[in-house]
């Protein structure tokens, strides 16, 4: 396997097998431990399970395709829990309820995650007859749910991860839309409202509809469906959540209405599944089938042709948690086969990921994936076998003769199989062309996109200090060094408005037989009207659901939630800063800049950072714009600005005389000094926590301290495969 280093330590911390002495199988023994397992399946059929387990192993040591991470650590192994994504049904009952937790305890252990919908249970305040009590309601549930999950903890490898949802027609859907506004709260779920055909068209016409008790059927009161729908994109707005499903499109598309009604998804909600049905999912590396400047259909036809063949086999080795779940999954035996790399597939292509090219790129590579697929699927289902409800299925509507497989398509989020693959998650823009990472002993090391840097190295721009400036600043755009066309291309996260990451996901939604986890990034400038637009502009183009991201929304204390207008902001006194201290304590660092050399002071309190004084060196310099620099840091310090946001502010300053020498490890005397304020914070151990220069929002790492990225509802660290969703 060509991998890189942070894949290796990826493998090692979270994939290969351990004993007493620590690691002891290789990247590659891992791969023959899962591709003999999974062909294994193979003598069942009277097929030949040794050639097509070496075609297996090849498929993936070549890393154009790669299976969920419960089929990578668990294939072969005592555990043999293959899947990534259940769902179980919560029924309106004590029995019900904590069958449903006992379960869903089981698959965390697992490894596995669980989609639940509470749609079921009688809203609070409703008479119980068999006590004569009252219904505490479904949010009282699932912080029991979540509390179970907090205990969970999955042997380190995997955590549990929940998806709640709720009908937009439950009494308590609004009790349910804000039940995230504390963030110290439902930590273990992702949440999504589950909206309908009808209160869309309520919200279009700005009437009223209809909130129905799921345990008696009758109406028990309306609501106006616009001020619901304001209330979610509020709540979104403030946090990343809820997100929305629709169901009634989730369910027109169900491959079998017989089987029952699909009422939840997993936890990142690219897989709609029935009531204790689960999935195995898999992805193609896209950015491993480009050939001479162009897409290698020939190749990629190939393997996803092996690989529907592999993810069938997963059905039969798999090693159900629960009996019920092994009869019901086998009933239809899904599977998901999905994508990732194509962000690095359009970097190869020098095509704009923000362009109708790209648009229409998408769409055309997952037409021809499903298709591919499909065949593949009704290939097996000739020689194996369709899955058992066929004959009540639509493709038995359509005239076809056989499907092994009820779906065959899935977009998942990919964070740590695309780090182990080398390439970019999912269908997701780049996050970053170049960020710091963390290493031992404190250090940090420079990561640069192994094709930017090509490209710069080849056209006489590379240098460390410009890598620097785009790590801080988190886009190529507006640095004067990198050309037009190459600012162009190589676009990131959030260089990408959210209109455009709505019509990739709708591309590659329109051939996928299940969904698409995606994220759709939000400046922190953006509005509420905003993400409405985004919301609006996902339903009319056909999506299945949305997770969107505000930029740094997550980043504040517990959050207010109401339908009214946010008043007038009053007037207040002036900031005045708070008394310097008699007694501080600090740092000197010396730092060489282009006219000589700065040394920069920073102090600080019981409670906080509060002064920075500078000094220059006998060179010159301009002492005078270095000391008015450092006082106006200081007031701003005592006044209460956060020292993160004068970090961003200062940091990245070019001063024309770094530009004449080279080997310059800051930009000016305000990025020299921004630099010796971060070293501090590092070593007090953090100020606040904030948003990163570069737009994350996402927090910094519990196990390495590097920054993550939001995907899918989860977070995930590119630099050493942490994760964890809700």
């Amino acid at each position: 396997m060509k991998l890189s280093e942070n894949a290796r330590v990826v493998l090692e911390r979270r994939y290969l097998k351990k004993d007493e002495n620590g690691v002891c199988e290789s990247p590659e023994d891992m791969l023959r431990r899962v591709a003999d397992t999974i062909a294994a399946a193979d003598t069942a059929y009277g097929e030949d399970a040794s050639s097509t387990a070496q075609a297996f192993f090849d498929m993936m040591d070549s890393l154009k395709f790669l299976p969920n991470s419960p089929t990578l650590m668990n294939a072969g192994r005592e555990l043999g829990q293959l899947s990534a994504c259940f769902v179980l049904p919560v029924e309106d009952s004590m029995e019900g309820i904590f069958d449903s937790l006992k379960n869903a305890a089981m698959i965390h252990k697992s490894g596995g995650g669980t989609g639940f919908s509470f749609s079921r249970i009688r809203p609070a305040g409703a008479s119980v007859n068999s006590t004569g009590g009252v219904a505490s309601g479904p949010i009282s549930f699932m912080k029991v749910f979540n509390a179970s999950t907090e205990a969970v903890k999955q042997g380190g490898t995997r955590r549990g991860a929940n998806m709640g949802i709720l009908r937009v027609d439950h009494p308590d859907i609004m009790e349910f839309i804000s039940c995230k506004s504390d963030l110290t709260q439902m930590t273990n779920f992702n949440i999504s409202v589950g909206l309908t055909e009808k209160f869309m068209q309520a919200v279009a016409a700005d009437k009223k509809y209809d909130l129905i008790d799921p345990h008696t059927k009758k109406k028990t009161g309306s609501l106006r469906a616009k001020d619901v729908y304001d209330t979610i994109v509020e709540m979104a707005w403030k946090s990343g959540e809820p997100g929305i499903v629709f169901l009634d499109r989730i369910n027109k598309d169900n491959p079998v209405p017989a089987a029952g009604e699909i009422e939840s998804t997993n936890p990142c909600g690219e897989q709609p599944l029935l009531p204790y049905e689960s999935c195995n999912l898999g992805s193609l590396n896209l950015n491993a089938f480009v050939k001479n400047g162009a897409v290698d259909y020939d190749g990629l036809g190939e393997t996803v042709e092996l690989a529907v063949h592999f993810l069938d086999n997963v059905i039969d080795v798999n090693r159900y948690p629960l009996d019920i779940i092994a009869e019901t999954t086998k009933r239809m035996r899904k599977i998901g086969l999905g994508v990732m790399g194509f962000a690095d597939m359009l970097y190869q292509l020098g095509i704009p990921y923000n362009s109708e090219e790209a648009v229409k790129l998408g769409s055309d590579l997952m037409a021809f994936i499903r298709r591919r697929a499909r065949r593949a699927s009704e290939e097996m289902g000739l020689r194996r076998g369709s899955f058992p409800m066929f004959e009540q299925s639509v493709y038995k509507e359509r005239g076809v003769k056989a499907m092994r497989n009820a779906t065959v398509t899935t977009i998942a989020p990919t964070g740590t199989i695309s780090i182990i693959a080398g390439t970019s998650s999912g269908i997701e823009p780049v996050f970053a062309i170049s960020y710091i990472r963390n290493v031992m002993d404190n250090d940090k090391l420079v990561e640069v996109h192994p094709y930017f840097e090509r490209y710069a190295r080849a056209n006489g721009f590379y240098s460390r200090e410009l890598m620097q400036e785009i790590a801080r600043k988190g886009t190529l755009h507006g640095i004067d060094e990198i050309p037009d066309d190459v600012q162009r291309v190589f676009v990131t996260a959030h260089d990408i408005t959210p209109e455009y990451h709505i019509r990739m996901q709708s591309a590659f939604q329109k051939s996928t037989d299940n969904a698409v986890s995606k994220t759709v990034n939000f400046p922190s400038s953006a509005t509420r009207e905003d993400v409405r637009a985004a919301y609006d502009l996902a339903y009319e183009l056909g999506l299945k659901g949305v997770t969107i991201y505000r930029d740094g929304s997550r980043q504040g204390q517990v959050l207010s939630v109401g339908t009214k207008k946010e008043e007038e902001p009053q007037a207040q006194g002036a900031l005045a800063p708070r008394e310097r201290p008699e007694i501080t304590k600090g740092i000197t660092q010396k730092i060489k800049i282009g006219c000589g050399n700065l040394y920069v002071t920073v102090n600080y309190d019981t409670k906080g950072i509060c002064e920075v004084f500078t000094n220059v060196g006998r060179a010159g310099g301009c002492p005078s714009q270095s000391e008015a620099t450092s006082r106006l840091v200081s007031m701003a310090l005592r006044s209460g600005v956060d020292v993160n946001s004068i970090i961003e502010q200062l940091r990245g300053i070019r001063c024309h005389s770094t530009l004449r020498q080279k080997g310059l490890k800051v930009l000016s005397c305000p990025d020299a000094i921004g630099r010796v304020l971060e070293r501090v914070v590092e070593l007090r151990g953090g100020e606040t926590e904030t948003a990163a220069p570069n737009g994350s929002g996402a927090g910094k790492c519990p196990e390495c301290a590097s920054q993550m990225e939001h995907e899918g509802g989860c977070v995930v660290c590119r630099s050493c495969g942490y994760s964890k969703c809700g």
